[in-house]
C-alpha cells in the first residue's frame, strides 16, 4: 500500500511516544504523567454537562476556557490560543510562525517532536549543541536563525533557563521568532508569559497534561500578542474550527480555576522529586538539577539499558533514549511516595548498593 503514500509520508521519521502497556500492577514512570488525580472540580464540571448538549457543536472560539487561562495568567483572552494538547498547538506554530527562509534553531537534545514537525512541514532546521552539563547556552543561537524553539524546562534533561536570559535574547534579536515550550514550567521554573507585553516576537506554549493532571483530555494553549496568534487562528479555522470539545473545555476551565488544588499538587510533586533525586544520589547516580516532574540520571558503573530492562522485569517503566550523548541516562517521572520507594528498592537490587 506504500505505493499510494505521498513523498512527505515516505521520508517521515515519526515521534515515538512513551510506552503505554497494559500490565497488571505496573509502576509507570516513563511518560511524565501526574501521579495524582485532577481537581475534584474537573469531575464535577464533566458531570454537569448534559448528554443532550453533546449533539451540538462546541464553541469554536473556546471563550470560557480562554478567559479562564487568561484570568490565571493575567492576560486578555485575545492573547490566548487553545488546542488539542500542546502538541497540536505546536503543529500550528510550526506551520504558521516557524517556516521561514532562514533556518529554525533548536537544541540537539530536546523534545523529539520538533524534528518530526520539521520533516512533516518541510522546515529547514539547525541544531544548537547543549553544553557538556546539558545546559542551553543562548549565546550559541546561530546568527542566521530565522526562528528559535526550545523547551523550558528542557525535556528530557529537566534543566531550566532564567527568563532574564531569554528576555535579553528577545531584545537582542527582535527579528527572530522565539517559541518557549513550557510544558513543565509549573514544577519549579519561572514562566516567560510576562515577557509577551514587551516582546512581540515571543510565543509561550503550555500544557494541562502535567501540572493539572489532564493528559487524558488533550488540552494545551499558547500565549502571545493577539496579532501573533492570528496566524494560529487562521490555520485552526482552515483545519478544524472546533478543536476543543464541550467536555474538555469544561474540565480544563475547572482545572485552571482551582488554584488551591494546583498549588498543593505542584508542591507535592516537587517535594517527591527532591526525595527521589536524593535517593538516586545515595545509590550512586548522577542526577541533573530538575525543574520538571521528572529527573534525568545516570549511574557511572551500570549501563542504562540494563537498568531500564531490569526495572521492567520488576514491572517498573522508565524512559531510556538510545541516542548519542544521552544513551547512559534514564528519564524517570515522579511517582507517588510508594512508587518512589519501589523504584529505589529495585535500583538498589540492580546496582548492588
Amino acid at each position: 500500500m506504500s505505493a499510494f503514500w505521498s513523498p512527505v509520508v515516505s521520508r517521515l521519521v515519526p515521534y515515538t511516544p512513551g510506552e503505554q502497556p497494559r500490565i497488571e500492577g505496573l509502576i509507570k514512570l516513563n511518560t511524565n504523567e501526574n501521579p495524582y488525580p485532577p481537581s475534584t472540580r474537573v469531575s464535577q464540571a464533566i458531570a454537569a454537562i448534559s448528554a443532550d448538549s453533546l449533539r451540538l457543536y462546541p464553541d469554536p472560539e473556546s471563550h470560557a476556557l480562554r478567559h479562564a487561562i487568561g484570568a490565571y495568567w493575567g492576560v486578555d483572552a485575545s492573547e490566548v490560543f487553545v488546542g488539542n494538547g500542546s502538541d497540536e498547538v505546536l503543529a500550528f506554530v510550526f506551520q504558521g510562525l516557524l517556516d521561514h527562509t532562514r533556518p529554525l534553531a533548536f537544541p540537539d537534545i530536546t523534545y523529539s517532536f520538533y524534528p518530526s514537525y520539521c520533516s512533516l512541514f518541510g522546515i529547514h532546521h539547525t541544531l544548537i549543541p547543549l553544553t557538556e552539563d546539558f545546559r542551553l547556552d543562548l549565546s550559541r543561537v546561530p546568527d542566521d536563525a530565522g526562528a528559535l524553539i526550545f523547551a523550558n524546562p528542557n525535556a528530557p534533561t529537566g534543566r531550566a533557563i532564567d527568563p532574564d536570559e531569554i528576555a535579553a535574547l528577545l531584545q537582542r534579536r527582535p527579528d527572530m521568532m522565539v517559541v518557549v515550550d513550557e510544558a513543565y514550567v509549573d514544577f519549579g521554573a519561572r514562566s516567560c508569559v510576562p515577557l509577551i507585553r514587551t516582546c512581540p516576537n515571543l510565543l509561550v506554549t503550555q500544557s494541562l497534561s502535567k501540572s493539572r493532571a489532564l493528559a487524558g483530555l488533550r488540552v494545551g494553549f499558547a500565549i502571545g500578542q493577539a496579532g501573533l496568534l492570528e496566524a494560529l487562528v487562521r490555520i485552526k479555522n482552515s483545519f478544524n474550527s472546533y478543536p476543543i470539545d464541550r467536555i474538555a473545555g469544561a474540565a480544563a476551565s475547572a482545572a485552571m480555576e482551582d488554584v488551591a488544588w494546583f498549588n498543593d499538587n505542584r508542591d507535592r510533586v516537587m517535594s517527591s522529586r527532591e526525595r527521589m533525586a536524593s535517593g538516586l544520589t545515595d545509590l550512586g547516580f548522577d542526577v541533573l538539577p530538575s525543574a520538571a516532574n521528572f529527573v534525568f540520571a545516570r549511574h557511572p558503573d551500570h549501563d542504562a539499558a540494563f537498568l531500564a530492562s531490569g526495572l521492567r522485569d520488576r514491572k517498573i517503566l522508565v524512559r531510556h533514549f538510545a541516542r548519542a550523548r544521552i544513551d547512559q541516562h534514564l528519564r524517570i517521572s515522579v511517582g507517588t511516595e510508594d512508587q518512589i520507594n519501589a523504584l529505589l528498592m529495585a535500583l538498589s537490587e540492580l546496582t548492588g548498593t
